[in-house]
């Protein structure tokens, strides 16, 4: 079987769409399995029904009034650099109203809601293996959620959370449980794919498969740490998910492409701006048009291929 799998990103799911348009729409790829965390289960959905135009309208078109019903930073954009800082006055509002994050996303669930009908649901469910990545906190652990198990709020529910980059965005409360960020505990779900039966899989990484020139500059105010922090700890568990991949694809010959950015999108993944995202879309289609991904191929006598 073949299957999709997209990392998270958040705005840099735009070059991840650039991708899977070119790989459907022109290399004709038809994927049994899609597998997505956080701002890739964004794009799944879509991209299983073959609705690549619909996604891409969205994605190409969105700004952060479109994510954030309270904005816990503030974003200088006129210059190159697109300083952002911490919006004090919001995270305020946010205590004061008692939210347990910074900011909160309930625009996001809306456009979710908007974008994903349920007829596009009832379609999906019959069709293809689609699966969200999230992180269960109250118990410390990874879910990957099957959409055939869904019912339609659930199903955009789940999308939602797995997109939350907690402490900025919502963190969700279902099932007696806190939900956040797939990314946070699997950021590339390759395995996932394999686990479901994937030979064939095309893999979607939003970060520089070589990152030690992302950022050259010292951090000049607390958000900037703090990012700075996440972008380091879901680099690594990029590496981790990868090396999973590679051992558990020993169990059956399997093909693995690989398609990473050739330089770093954004150091502001946070930031949602249609131009750039227009732009974004457009390098990655250009991307994939232009350059081979990595391939491995998982030999089930243990041997690792490098294609």
């Amino acid at each position: 079987m073949k299957a999709l799998v997209i990392s998270g990103g958040g705005s840099k799911g735009a070059f991840a769409g650039g991708i899977a348009e070119y790989l459907i729409n022109n290399k004709k790829n038809e994927y049994d399995i899609f597998v997505g965390s956080s701002v890739g289960s964004l794009l799944i959905s879509q991209l299983a029904l073959n609705n690549v135009a619909h996604i891409k309208k969205t994605f190409t078109s969105i700004s952060n009034r479109d994510i954030f019903s309270i904005s816990p930073f503030i974003v200088n954009d006129k210059d190159e650099a697109c300083n952002i800082r911490i919006n004090h006055f919001n995270t305020l509002r946010a205590f004061l109203k008692g939210c347990n994050t910074f900011g909160e996303s309930k625009n996001l669930r809306k456009l979710i809601e908007k974008v994903h009908s349920e007829n596009d649901f009832e379609q999906l469910k019959k069709s293809k293996k689609v699966f969200f990545t999230v992180s269960n906190l109250t118990q410390e652990k990874v879910e990957y959620i099957d959409v055939t198990r869904c019912n339609y709020n659930d199903y955009l529910d789940w999308m939602w959370a797995s997109a939350n980059y907690v402490p900025f965005m919502s963190l969700m409360t279902k099932n007696g449980n806190q939900y956040a960020d797939g990314g946070f505990g699997t950021h590339v779900p390759v395995l996932h794919a394999i686990n479901n039966g994937a030979t064939d899989i095309d893999v979607i990484i939003l970060d520089e498969q070589n990152q030690g020139n992302i950022n050259n500059n010292h951090y000049q105010n607390p958000f900037q740490s703090l990012m700075g922090v996440f972008r380091y700890m879901t680099n690594q568990i990029a590496l981790k998910d990868v090396l999973i991949a590679k051992l558990g694809g020993r169990q059956a010959q399997i093909d693995v492409k690989l398609w990473y950015p050739k330089n770093n999108i954004t150091n502001n993944p946070m930031y949602f701006n249609p131009k750039l995202m227009s732009q974004w879309w457009n390098d990655g289609y250009e991307h994939a048009k232009t350059t081979k991904p990595i391939c491995h191929c998982f030999m089930a006598n243990g041997e690792i291929k490098e294609m």
